[in-house]
């Protein structure tokens, strides 16, 4: 009888995976590029009141709105200048970012270290190392869960309601 191992190895997987490398606080990271639909200018970003700190700013684009996040408020790191808004793949997000580096194919990504014990065990997929740098890979649905998004969604109902109502 075979018995298998509950523990993550910590061999690294050997598929490819396109991601865009994008800078936060000074430090680089990754987001697969299929996760990322747009990346743009911040201009046309609207202040959105939430109860939700990791929410700031709003955007409608093409009969969409957005909730945009700081990934440097997200990863708790330095906040610096913003430069790009990179509009997530599939959900409402987008994610504040100081500037995008370029996109690359990397062939391994690393399991996390068992030193990564909270928040940023979900913030993560796993690491990989881009010319002697460590990089981690970024999951996109941490920067805002689908609980998240629906609070967010019912917000902006119930403020439209008001609205109309008051008019």
């Amino acid at each position: 009888m075979k018995i298998s191992s509950t523990r993550h190895s910590a061999r690294p997987t050997r598929k490819r995976h396109t991601v865009i490398l994008f800078s936060a606080g000074g430090f680089t990271f990754a987001i697969e590029a299929k996760a990322v639909d747009e990346i743009r200018e911040t201009a046309g970003l609207a202040t959105f009141a939430t109860r939700l700190s990791k929410v700031e700013h709003s955007l409608i684009r093409q009969g969409r709105r957005y909730f945009v996040v700081s990934a440097a408020r997200h990863f708790r790191i330095k906040e610096t200048p913003t430069s790009r808004l990179m509009l997530l793949a599939g959900v409402p997000v987008g994610v504040l970012v100081d500037g995008i580096d370029r996109m690359q194919e990397i062939h391994s990504l690393q399991a996390l270290p068992e030193a990564f014990r909270g928040e940023e065990r979900n913030w993560y997929r796993g690491l990989t190392v881009i010319r002697g740098h460590v990089v981690p890979l970024v999951r996109p649905e941490a920067f805002l869960s689908k609980a998240e998004i629906t609070l967010l969604n019912a917000s902006v109902c119930t403020s439209e309601r008001a609205a109309a109502v008051t008019a």
